[in-house]
């Protein structure tokens, strides 16, 4: 049997790899001719050759910790530019190491830090290019992977739309092969035949790859499946029958030859990623309070107290990690009133305010919670924090929604950038909002959180913004 993609697979990723050396020895010669010409020292005299091999061996040694991944089928933006400054911090550390040992004399700390930082975008930068352009060429048709699935239950309904919903993933999907007739309907025009006839279609149509979905109770086919994949090499992939009602990521280990698989913990039960997200919170925190917020404050506060009376800020008990309740600050943008603890804002709601509409609209009312964030109560991505009333009555009516409270509560958060955000009217925009509060929590990373602020601040300047009242 030809595998005529597996070869173009290998193509890809020597040429992303030829790059990666051209970038990283390109930015060292540069940086290097430049602070050569500008200080007259050239620090390694006539061994050059020497230390750009070391160069690349360096870069190589990086690799080993953290290989190329941007040609994965499914890899998004914020990874990749995590993987690709992992692999320029590793390698610049390696490198100046061994430069240290070799080359004590140099002590330029410029030349040091101006081409890691060069490097870091250059590399990034590439990467991104390089990923992008890798999407294009599978739109194209090329470096696809053919695959069939099967079992056409729910596991694999779940799994059929979750690659047709990523147009970069690489992939095409044949169809699928079922036994059961109630569940044949479920492939509709993708249907192919029993499961008995999946062999002899795989090695008529040359197929890359064979996910499983079968349930259980038809062990004794998966084993064959599986047998019949090692034997032609095929990649074969076993998608678990609980994979339908359990969705959180799993860690597979073993005790002696048993295997096991336990849920794997969420991003910020680990010391070092609550120590990164807190550092993040406290630097753009600190920076917006001492420059953009005095000048709001007196703006907007003077436009406050001119609008109505009452305070410049609006305090209000919300639910924060673990469920302790603190007093969240907001400026004020509607009169005061009897129902501002039990009643959220609807559209066109009377009690707000001409600047008061104009805050909500731009996000700026939500500037004094940088104080919360400053004190530890908040962070700057996060579940928006509910009212306790919201708390009360959505616990009992929505599972999981306690699990928002193991983080602290955010400015603001995943589910607000997709469109939920504001008034909720009915219990399943509430279920959509917690979905998506429960799936950041468990899929966090510092680059997921620098995206969601982006956004955020990007959304600001838009006209038209749902639910934005």
């Amino acid at each position: 049997m030809k595998k005529h993609h597996k070869g173009k697979g290998f193509l890809v990723k020597w040429i992303i790899l030829l790059f990666d050396m051209l970038v990283v020895n390109g930015v060292f010669l540069m940086d290097y001719h430049w602070e050569s010409s500008t200080s007259n020292v050239y620090f390694f005299s006539g061994e050059i050759k020497i230390v750009i091999l070391l160069l690349n061996f360096c870069y190589f040694c990086s690799l080993y910790f953290t290989p190329i991944r941007i040609d994965r089928p499914i890899i998004h933006t914020d990874k990749v530019v995590q993987r690709a400054l992992s692999v320029v911090s590793l390698q610049t550390i390696l490198f100046i190491t061994c430069l240290f040992f070799l080359y004590q004399e140099i002590s330029s700390i410029f030349f040091v830090v101006s081409y890691y930082l060069i490097l870091c975008v250059a590399f990034t930068t590439w990467r991104i290019i390089a990923r992008k352009i890798i999407i294009l060429y599978r739109k194209t048709g090329h470096n696809f992977r053919t695959l069939v699935i099967a079992g056409a239950g729910e596991s694999g309904e779940d799994l059929y739309n979750a690659i047709v919903n990523e147009e970069s993933a690489g992939y095409k999907i044949l169809g699928f092969f079922e036994d059961d007739p109630s569940l044949q309907k479920n492939a509709k025009n993708l249907f192919l035949g029993n499961v008995a006839d999946l062999e002899q279609f795989v090695l008529d149509k040359d197929v890359d790859e064979i996910y499983c979905t079968l349930p259980n109770s038809q062990r004794d086919v998966v084993t064959h499946l599986m047998n019949f994949c090692e034997k032609n090499q095929l990649k074969f992939y076993l998608v678990p029958e609980y994979f339908a009602f359990i969705k959180k990521g799993l860690v597979l280990e073993s005790i002696a030859s048993v295997p096991l698989l336990s849920i794997k913990p969420e991003p910020l039960e680990y010391p070092h990623n609550r120590i990164l997200k807190r550092s993040l919170d406290v630097i753009l925190s600190s920076l917006l309070l001492l420059t953009v917020f005095p000048v709001l404050y007196v703006f907007a506060g003077a436009l406050i107290k001119i609008s109505s009376p009452g305070s410049v800020f609006f305090k209000q008990l919300r639910t924060g990690i673990y469920g302790r309740d603190f007093q969240c600050y907001k400026f004020r943008t509607m009169k005061v009133n009897e129902e501002a603890d039990i009643k959220q804002a609807t559209k066109e709601d009377p009690r707000v305010t001409k600047i008061g509409a104009f805050l909500r609209k731009t996000n700026l009312d939500e500037m004094p919670q940088f104080i919360n964030v400053l004190r530890g109560e908040m962070s700057i991505v996060g579940p928006r924090p509910h009212m306790i009333s919201q708390t009360e009555l959505y616990s009992s009516l929505i599972d999981k929604y306690m699990v928002r409270h193991s983080v602290k509560p955010g400015i603001t958060g995943w589910a607000q950038i997709t469109g939920f955000r504001g008034e909720i009217n009915e219990i399943g925009q509430m279920q959509e909002r917690v979905k998506r509060d429960v799936w950041y929590i468990e899929n966090w990373t510092f680059f997921f959180d620098l995206k969601i602020i982006i956004q955020t601040a990007l959304s600001m300047f838009k006209k038209e913004r749902k639910n934005a009242y």
